[in-house]
């Protein structure tokens, strides 16, 4: 068994005009999480985003959604963590992954940032470790770099936002398997699962 996870970070963006970007499908998910735990995530100045806790077999979960842009996420991750002693091998970060089409979703533990901003700048909030577990939400490449700014800012069509939508439904479900630490079980499940 691996560590079980006690803080679920969703990466995206603060502000109206983006909270229906591609770049906000790790908020998508966290607020997805909350809807099904019955909590609300509020603001939490002290740690730099929107905050809210569950009971899962008697361990207290911590959901965060920073409110710093992408690129500070790790600012929101570290100071959460460092306060309530939460090991980076029990962090869970759902964010959006450009080498997975929409409708897809991967848990994973450790890696690279992949180009990834907010991936890159918890990394380096949490002394250069990688050993954090992911949720890699698929939004689809738009085919070359120079688009990827405009594709991760921009809103998904309605067929695909649908198909993001059922994948993060996916991962809501296979959640429960990460709060026990059965990565094994819980990527199975997910990597079986196809919109």
């Amino acid at each position: 068994m691996a560590d079980p996870v006690r803080l679920i970070v969703g990466l995206g963006n603060p502000g109206r005009e983006y909270e229906d970007t591609r770049h906000n499908a790790g908020v998508w998910y966290v607020d997805a999480l909350a809807r099904r735990q019955g909590v609300f995530l509020t603001e939490d100045k002290k740690y730099f985003g929107l905050t809210a806790t569950f009971s899962f077999e008697g361990e207290t979960i911590r959901l965060l959604v920073p409110t710093t842009f992408m690129n500070r996420s790790g600012q929101a991750t570290a100071a959460l963590a460092n306060f309530f002693k939460i090991p980076v091998t029990q962090i869970l970060v759902a964010h959006d992954e450009l080498d997975l089409p929409p409708g897809c979703a991967r848990f994973k533990q450790g890696g690279g940032h992949g180009g990834h901003n907010g991936l890159r700048d918890i990394i380096s909030r949490h002394g250069n470790s990688r050993d954090f577990y992911r949720l890699r939400l698929g939004i689809g490449h738009p085919g070359s770099a120079d688009r990827v700014t405009p594709h991760v800012l921009s809103k998904p069509s309605k067929a695909d936002r649908d198909l993001i939508d059922r994948a993060i439904d996916e991962a809501v479900h296979n959640t429960a398997d990460m709060l026990r630490g059965d990565l094994n079980s819980a990527m199975n499940r997910l990597n079986g699962f196809k919109a």
